[in-house]
């Protein structure tokens, strides 16, 4: 491979969240507690890489920091060019213009201003579960309510979408606003077209407004595709706020920085003028930057190799885990470097708490994460973006100190 994805890298001290707050009794109290001693830490919580991004991110960034001036600016044309080339040779997006794409103080960012342009306090607003926590804390803190449609796995554990549970749910409550995750973070699928056009059915029958976020867009594995929710149909098109950024695919969620793409001129003023509101929704002139030197054709070629190794670390571990342990079941995750597993049968069969199994994988260095906040109070949340070298001995620690096996249960 052209870049490096082997070397273990020593973030300590380097503003990590992920390596930094393990063990630390500030603000991030849902942390890990330091490992024993004996056991170094591997951070497989905070859903950011253990990788570093693609050279010409810290070049473009350099070049522009060479200049001694940071006042006032506009986003330049090379930013919106950027954008677009990108859509349109990884997602085969075509028409896509500069007076569609808006900047947004992060994902979560654009969330929190859709759901106040479109909805008042105490409205409830359609999510799949299990459900990413951001999503969670973003409706609670405008003072909105999860109607919460639950995915179900087929005969071959693929979790799907159940189209009568969302029409039934957006109906008794009168809502007019989902959340929809492609690809959808904890579980990992990337939709398939006719998954989404039956979905983007549903909303349209119950005139349903819909912020789609794709942030994981470019973490696709093993040879999946990802359908932009908007591709579907003009009316998807027209119906939907589409969330991009580069942080996720470049590890650039420190700087700042993403984009919405809408299409329908009235979704864009609401948007437009709820974000212009709050007087924060302003582009950091180096996180521009930071996406024109991602977007370059380099950028392309980091991708694609990034996917390839994620690919191997995921089919790795999915082959280890559902080989070695017995009582735990997760399905392999066709997008994003998250794996989700339910521990509900192996807690019961071991006669502990899904707490004393998180805690027993946090004493070996383990830094995965609790499954709770997710909706699934038997969950475990895993990162899978390390070096491989990592990969391999996580596993390894829970094989021999957190998983027995059943002959010793």
């Amino acid at each position: 491979m052209k870049y490096d994805f082997t070397t273990i890298m020593d973030r300590r001290g380097r503003d990590a969240i992920a390596v930094d707050a393990i063990g630390s009794k500030g603000s991030w109290s849902s942390a890990p507690t330091a490992p024993k001693e004996g056991f170094s830490a591997i951070p497989m919580w905070v859903a950011d890489m253990n990788f570093a991004t693609v050279p010409t991110i810290q070049e473009a960034i350099i070049d522009r920091v060479n200049h001694p001036a940071f006042g006032y600016f506009s986003p330049s044309d090379a930013y919106y060019q950027s954008i677009i080339s990108w859509q349109e040779t990884r997602n085969h997006v075509t028409g896509l213009k500069a007076e569609h794409i808006g900047y947004e103080n992060g994902v979560l960012g654009c969330v929190c201003s859709a759901l106040q342009a479109f909805t008042a306090p105490g409205e409830k607003v359609l999510l799949h579960s299990p459900t990413y926590i951001g999503f969670t804390h973003s409706l609670e803190d405008t003072g909105r309510v999860a109607e919460l449609s639950p995915l179900v796995q087929d005969e071959n554990g693929v979790w799907r979408m159940d189209y009568e549970d969302m029409d039934r749910r957006l109906k008794a409550n009168k809502i007019h606003l989902a959340i929809f995750c492609s690809p959808h973070n904890p579980c990992g699928r990337v939709w398939e077209a006719w998954e989404i056009e039956k979905a983007m059915e549903v909303y349209a029958a119950n005139d349903c407004y819909v912020i789609s976020d794709e942030i994981w867009s470019d973490i696709i594995l093993n040879g999946n595709r990802h359908i932009p929710t908007q591709s579907i149909s003009e009316d998807a098109k027209n119906r939907t706020i589409a969330i991009y950024a580069p942080s996720k695919t470049f590890n650039l969620a420190g700087l700042i920085g993403s984009y919405h793409i809408i299409y329908n001129d009235y979704l864009r003023d609401r948007m437009c003028h709820t974000a212009d509101m709050s007087h924060y929704n302003s582009m950091n002139v180096l996180s521009m930057h930071a996406l024109i030197g991602a977007y370059k054709p380099e950028g392309h070629e980091w991708v694609d190799e990034l996917c390839e190794v994620l690919s191997g670390n995921i089919n790795y571990a999915y082959d280890f885990i559902t080989t070695h342990f017995d009582g735990v079941t997760t399905a392999k995750p066709q997008g994003t470097y998250m794996m989700f597993l339910h521990c509900e049968d192996y807690c019961k069969k071991a006669g502990c708490t899904i707490d004393e199994l998180v805690q027993a994988g946090w004493d070996v260095g383990v830094a995965w994460q609790k499954g709770a906040p997710f909706h699934d109070p038997w969950g475990i949340r895993m990162n899978f973006a390390v070096p491989f070298s990592l990969v391999k001995e996580a596993m390894t620690r829970l094989e021999k100190y957190v998983f027995l096996p059943s002959y010793m249960l």
